[in-house]
């Protein structure tokens, strides 16, 4: 694939790529397979054996665990060799957090480690700051955390207290303040902790060392679930950290918190796609074990319906997660042309995907509540027993529709980022989207007599996409600037986004998938039944968005055009559902 064909950062609005254009996972070389046996491996030799014990937290236990897999070199995957890493492209990144993903708590602590605890300081650091931290937190060394949330400075970080002031020989920043939910706090060797210089208005951030004098640190927390992951208040009482460790400029600590966001979003979507993958080969396998009425629970309707719903989740955000990730790595060779330093390239490319970022992070963490639910209703009793793996499974899920800023958060991220990226002339959103609204009498849904099988639910998609411009124009229309205040509106937008993201990313994998397996007809069953329940999520929003800002005059207008735009054919759901379910229940785990 050749970097010019990939799209900007929320362009999928208004312009189409071909399959041959996105990575899926099907691609995945013998290297990178070959990681993500190691994970696996490693999950099951060192994790899963010690999961009753890390649940009891364990912070020693953890932190040996943490150790052994920088040993094998799996916390380098992200760092360049330069610095003791393995260098690998941002795709075999994501597969690797996709592995670890089914490690439950020690997962939060291998990817909090891996991702904000080191790279913000191979992002942003000097090479002095790389060479004396990143190179032991590649190998496990050190272990590290990132300390930004405060108690009264949570979605809005900027808000912070902590203080940091020169000192008077001008050697050291004196370091005061409290930092709080600080994942991998009772264990860490190195902090990256936001503070304000002096009055400044912005947040600066600096490399503080656990066994600094004045650095206490508290008692883990009592938490729902991730029990085995170490979470803790932090203390700073006149810290003294070296001028030196000031990372990257002074004022920018609030430009690395939000870029190191947008990389924890991408991880975390990444992320629970293995949670959700062990999830749903523990309901296949219990229903294909459990009797009821003298059969297997696996042959009953209302189990396949289940079943088949986790999967076509999955499936979907899957495919969403490897769409973007190639994007990051193309964008990421063509900055790295430019300016040479792959830190900057690496944070560059990520940062700018903040649409999709945010959409991968609401729809995979829904996506894994949902599959994680569903688990535990097919084990029935036994789902709810501490006995089982998901039990834990279903109180893990639960902090990632919190973590790396909430889900409410990054919804109006999604629609609020793809308009500023078009105002500042990105892609041309807004002269489409009025051409739309000032013909909603035209529109028709474009339906052909020849189109085939893949033209026809490209058809969908485009008009899916149409009707997403026609609420951004009317919303914009009617509420000009105060939009960012109409959070209902803003939500319902997002929420058409990203359905439509991730049903075109499925179309297009699924499309590619053709010319790469001989049957692919429960991969289209799986589309069939995503579009098809996407169609109705996509006109629900449309009109609830229509009705919040359209005159009664103008409204049936809106919603006729609406409707026109997300109709559909029907298909058997139930046959399809259960297509898709026989292929698991065969395979006795997800093979798809």
């Amino acid at each position: 694939m050749e970097t010019g064909t990939i799209l900007k950062s929320g362009e999928f609005l208004v312009k189409e790529i071909e399959p041959k254009d996105i990575f899926i996972p099907e691609e995945f070389n013998e290297e990178q397979r070959m990681i993500a046996q190691t994970c696996r491996d490693f999950l099951n030799a060192e994790v899963y054996p010690n999961m009753a014990d890390l649940e009891k937290g364990d912070r020693e236990l953890m932190k040996s665990i943490l150790k052994k897999s920088g040993e094998l070199g799996m916390m380098g995957i992200s760092v360049p060799e330069e610095f003791g890493g393995i260098g690998q492209s941002f795709v075999t990144q994501m597969l690797a957090a996709e592995t670890t993903g089914a490690g439950y708590s020690f997962s939060v602590a291998y990817m909090a480690h891996c991702g904000i605890g080191t790279l913000p300081i191979m992002y942003y650091g000097n090479k002095d700051q790389r060479e004396r931290y990143v190179t032991k937190l590649a190998s496990g060394e050190l272990l590290g955390a990132y300390c930004l949330t405060e108690p009264g400075a949570g979605s809005d970080a900027n808000s912070g207290k902590t203080n940091a002031k020169l000192s008077e020989d001008g050697k050291h920043y004196i370091l005061n303040g409290q930092k709080m939910w600080i994942t991998n706090a009772g264990f860490a060797d190195t902090q990256v902790v936001f503070a304000k210089i002096d009055k400044d208005r912005v947040l600066s951030a600096f490399i503080v060392e656990t066994r600094y004098p004045g650095v206490v640190v508290g008692s883990d927390e009592h938490k729902m679930g991730i029990k085995g992951s170490s979470t803790a208040q932090i203390y700073y009482n006149d810290v003294k950290v070296p001028v030196e460790n000031l990372l990257g400029k002074r004022g920018e600590g609030f430009r690395i918190a939000l870029s190191i966001l947008h990389m924890g979003r991408l991880k975390l979507g990444a992320n629970v796609l293995g949670a959700a993958k062990k999830a749903i080969t523990d309901s296949v396998k219990y229903a294909n074990e459990r009797k009821q009425f003298g059969v297997l629970i696996s042959s009953f309707g209302a189990i396949k319906y289940k079943l088949a719903s986790q999967v076509i989740r999955l499936f979907a955000s899957e495919s969403a997660v490897y769409r973007v990730s190639k994007d990051i790595d193309n964008m990421m060779e063509n900055l790295k042309a430019d300016c040479g330093d792959t830190g900057r390239a690496s944070i560059e490319a990520i940062s700018h995907y903040a649409v999709e970022a945010a959409i991968l992070k609401v729809v995979g963490s829904e996506m894994l509540d949902f599959v994680a639910d569903e688990a535990v209703q097919i084990h029935g009793g036994m789902g709810y027993s501490a006995e089982l793996d998901v039990e834990r499974g279903y109180r893990d899920s639960r902090i990632n529709r919190i973590f790396e800023g909430t889900n409410e958060i990054n919804r109006l991220l999604v629609a609020d980022t793809a308009m500023k990226r078009a105002m500042k002339g990105d892609f041309d959103l807004f002269g489409k989207a009025e051409a739309l609204y000032n013909n909603l009498e035209k529109i028709t849904d474009g339906s052909a007599k020849d189109e085939n099988y893949f033209m026809e639910k490209s058809r969908y998609l485009s008009n899916f996409k149409k009707a997403i411009l026609i609420c951004i124009h009317g919303a914009v229309k009617q509420f000009d600037k105060a939009l960012i205040n109409e959070q209902e509106v803003l939500n319902n937008i997002a929420d058409m986004m990203m359905e439509t993201y991730v049903s075109e990313s499925l179309l297009l994998r699924v499309n590619k998938l053709e010319s790469l397996k001989g049957n692919i007809s429960v991969y289209k069953d799986i589309l069939d039944v995503n579009i098809y329940d996407s169609a109705d999520l996509i006109r629900k929003s449309a009109c609830d968005a229509v009705n919040s800002f359209a005159s009664p005059g103008n409204a049936p207008v809106i919603i006729k055009a609406i409707n026109t735009l997300a109709k559909v054919n029907g298909i058997n759901v139930k046959d399809a559902r259960r297509r898709i379910a026989d292929k698991l229940i065969e395979d006795n785990c997800y093979k798809f």
